[in-house]
């Protein structure tokens, strides 16, 4: 069974990180996506969108697939369903440059996928909220 890292190495992670590709972001402010990458935002972190039936959304583009994700991206945050996980780890696979972090979504769970995220280098955490660790570890902290 996967264990996600110690409450340091994620605050030393999320103080660490200036880009979060956010793997699923809606345009609908009701959801979570949508609300995690506007905290996301607000705290100072780049929002990546990456949703292939978006052409931006929060004022930034939004791109197909990982791949085609331009410049460097420090977590790759997940809003996806367990059964999507694969795929997305698939993208992750195919990054130029591998990002520091897999954070998938609270209530979402896939231990095979973390191995695999693991095995790569990557550090892999799951069924956690970014925002609610953000906001448990560094409260008011801006970058």
């Amino acid at each position: 069974m996967h264990r996600n890292p110690s409450d340091q190495t994620l605050a030393e992670l999320l103080r660490e990180t200036r880009t979060i590709a956010v793997f699923g972001l809606s345009d609908d402010p009701a959801k979570a996506s949508n609300e995690v990458a506007q905290y996301l935002q607000s705290q100072g972190y780049e929002i990546i969108p990456v949703n292939p039936k978006l052409t931006s959304v929060l004022g930034r583009k939004s791109y197909p697939t990982l791949m085609d994700v331009e410049g460097t991206v420090d977590i790759v945050d997940v809003f996806r369903r367990s059964e999507h996980v694969p795929e997305v780890v698939d993208q992750v696979m195919q990054m130029k440059e591998k990002p520091k972090a897999v954070w998938i979504q609270l209530g979402i769970v896939n231990d095979e996928q973390c191995k695999r995220i693991e095995e790569a280098g990557i550090t892999a955490i799951q069924d956690a909220c970014i925002k609610i660790e953000h906001y448990r570890l560094l409260g008011k902290e801006k970058l």
